[in-house]
């Protein structure tokens, strides 16, 4: 149920989209994800439709524990996740890495317990101690959860048939258990920090960490398996264009070649289905950059972020990113107008 539609504001124009079985070994079902094995014993965990889980996740399994990148949106769902891993190894989980701050992909980290080690970067760190209950993106989404819930239980209410009552019914009961799923949030930050760069060698497997610009957000991380030649990016780099409302976009085509120096051959994001065509990177890379300069030349001709949002045309990126009309998103034009005028950081 959870559609590309309920992702957050923006997210996603376009996605690569590759048949499952084209990344890797096998595909185990459980419960509530369907889990990608793209090298031995590494697992790409996209949640089914039994329980709200928004955001994609990683497993890596190691000699004698597992280290998970991200979490899922609640502590209902990582525990999903959780029940997820026990299927394909009963090796405990030992290390959470954060591939960034957001709700989506942060708040799922109680589901770990207390003695879980949590490592994100420095900002990660500071947005989830600051005051995280009222960051926008995250009260935004309550709002939408809110209004999904509102809508759908006014289509029941005019619903004439039963077969259109029970698919409401049900749609209904998946969203008030994903509400309801919000009260046992308890913002969880990294007990482990770091700035540029990590690596985890222990058990087996080299996992490498690295910040390397900013973009979706002020502390974004690559996790980087070398070996496998594999990235699991978060939503700094998806199949077409991410969330922009927390973004630094003039710095994003920057941050994404530094990416490129790495080398891989699968890029995992944190929303929609693994990416091997790395060309991807370069049309996302362009449309970042036309924003920007198409939204600094509106600015500079003395229009306001609302008019912007509407004028700004990058339909040049029709064909790669599915941008067929005038104008963008506007949370991302007043972003990057806050940026310029110095009222956001």
């Amino acid at each position: 149920m959870a559609s590309l539609s309920s992702l957050k504001t923006c997210s996603l124009y376009l996605i690569a989209s590759l048949s499952p079985m084209a990344l890797g070994q096998e595909i185990i079902e459980t419960d509530n994800h369907r889990l990608e094995e793209v090298a031995e014993g590494i697992y790409f965990a996209v949640g089914n439709d039994t329980i709200y889980t928004m955001s994609n996740a990683l497993i890596i399994e190691r000699d004698n524990d597992v280290v998970v990148v991200d979490s899922h949106i609640t502590p209902a769902a990582g525990r999903a996740l959780r029940d997820s891993i026990r299927v394909v190894t009963d090796k405990p989980v030992t290390i959470l890495i954060n591939s960034h701050f957001h709700y989506d992909h942060a708040n799922g980290v109680p589901a770990f317990g207390p003695d879980i080690e949590i490592i994100g970067h420095e900002v990660t760190y500071q947005k989830l101690t600051g005051d995280p209950a009222n960051e926008k993106t995250y009260l935004s989404s309550l709002t939408r959860f809110d209004n999904t819930v509102n809508r759908l239980e006014q289509e029941l209410e005019a619903a004439t048939s039963n077969d259109e009552r029970s698919e409401l019914q049900q749609q209904l009961e998946f969203w008030r258990a994903h509400v309801a799923a919000q009260n046992e949030i308890v913002f969880t930050p990294p007990n482990t920090t770091l700035r540029e760069t990590m690596t985890l060698y222990r058990g087996g497997r080299e996992i490498q960490l690295h910040f390397l610009g900013r973009a979706h957000t002020g502390g974004d991380l690559v996790i980087y398996l070398p070996e496998e030649k594999i990235v699991f990016t978060g939503d700094m780099m998806l199949g077409g264009i991410s969330y922009l409302g927390d973004g630094y976009v003039s710095e994003w085509a920057d941050t994404l070649q530094a990416l490129k120096q790495l080398d891989f051959d699968l890029i995992l994001p944190g929303h929609g289905p693994g990416i091997r065509d790395l060309s991807r990177i370069d049309s996302v890379q362009a449309y970042y950059t036309d924003l920007t300069e198409e939204v600094r030349r509106l600015k500079a001709l003395g229009y306001s972020a609302e008019e912007t949002a509407t004028r700004a045309d990058l339909r040049k990126h029709a064909d790669t990113l599915g941008v067929n009309q005038l104008g963008a998103n506007l949370e991302a034009v007043q972003r990057m107008y806050d940026l310029m005028d110095g009222r956001s950081e």
